[in-house]
């Protein structure tokens, strides 16, 4: 079975890439990019995942792997990277004592995109020590979730300069439906941040509503369906309200992530000065919903703590 679905490409110059990281998001992602017809190079800290990816598409003969960040880098254009955090994103990119990252292996004119949900603040870090090598970086989170990457449908917030994005904007349509320049370094970080705390307070609404309806006792299939013609429909009411009634929370993206990512929110607004109120609380809730034994179920599981 496929890891992604079926899409159809628009076309894009063939480019030698590389992708880093091939998790839940990072492996659709770069699937994509072979099937659109780059040439992928991939890498992963766990070996046999890049060994699943090659068997996988073998076929197209345009798909290799490399032992490491550096490596894999060496001769691409455009180095698309996926982790988990702000230390694994040095670690791949900046590199340790043990292992050199992948700017150690990329050549001036080289661009780098990294699709982690991360901190600005890494963000322009790493903007300003490739700018001394002569490479471009661009700070590209996605919002679209599993489905997304799998469908090649994701929505990339981008921060950077505007010539380096328009070369990379037509590659990274492969997996994505909107592919947009924010701003400067770091403005797609403080996008995807935008986009989190609009998710939090969300669902913490959709969670109270439906525990509502089905505490007086109401068929909730039905008041999802009339109530989501009305001013009360959201992306998270269509996709993840039924399931939400069926108990039903294996959708992709963690408790665990989501609160990673609010941490980033948090942090950032202790900088900024903002007021988060309901993203502070909403933060809690999900440490609630691990203590439930929760840290794995998706994000729509913040209705476990009111069942």
């Amino acid at each position: 079975m496929s890891s992604v679905l079926e899409k159809t490409y628009a076309s894009a110059t063939k480019t030698r890439v590389s992708f880093l990281g091939l998790g839940v998001m990072g492996y659709p992602m770069a699937a994509h990019l072979v099937l659109a017809g780059h040439e992928v190079c991939v890498y992963n800290r766990t070996t046999a995942k890049s060994e699943a990816f090659i068997k996988e598409f073998s076929h197209t003969q345009r798909v290799h792997m490399a032992p490491s960040p550096k490596e894999a880098a060496s001769g691409s254009e455009i180095v698309f990277c996926c982790v988990g955090n702000d230390h694994d994103l040095r670690s791949v990119i900046l590199g340790s004592e043990s292992q050199q990252g992948a700017l150690a292996g990329m050549s001036a004119g080289a661009i780098l995109v990294d699709h982690t949900t991360a901190s600005a603040e890494v963000a322009r870090e790493i903007f300003a020590h490739a700018k001394t090598l002569g490479i471009d970086f661009i700070d590209a989170p996605v919002s679209g979730g599993q489905g997304g990457a799998q469908a090649g449908q994701l929505t990339v917030m981008c921060g950077g300069e505007s010539a380096p994005f328009e070369r990379v904007k037509p590659v990274g349509m492969a997996f994505s439906k909107a592919f947009t320049l924010m701003g400067a370094s770091g403005c797609g970080q403080l996008t995807k941040m935008v986009n989190q705390i609009c998710i939090a307070g969300l669902v913490q609404g959709l969670s109270e509503a439906i525990a509502f309806g089905m505490r007086a006792n109401l068929d909730m299939n039905l008041v999802l369906d009339v109530i989501g013609k009305g001013a009360a429909q959201s992306w998270q009411m269509d996709n993840r309200g039924r399931t939400m009634v069926e108990d039903k929370f294996d959708f992709g993206f963690a408790v665990d992530w989501m609160r990673k990512d609010l941490g980033i929110v948090l942090d950032e607004a202790k900088r900024n000065g903002a007021r988060l109120p309901v993203t502070a609380l909403v933060d809690q809730f999900y440490a609630d919903v691990q203590q439930l034994g929760g840290a794995r179920f998706d994000t729509s599981s913040l209705i476990k703590r009111l069942k």
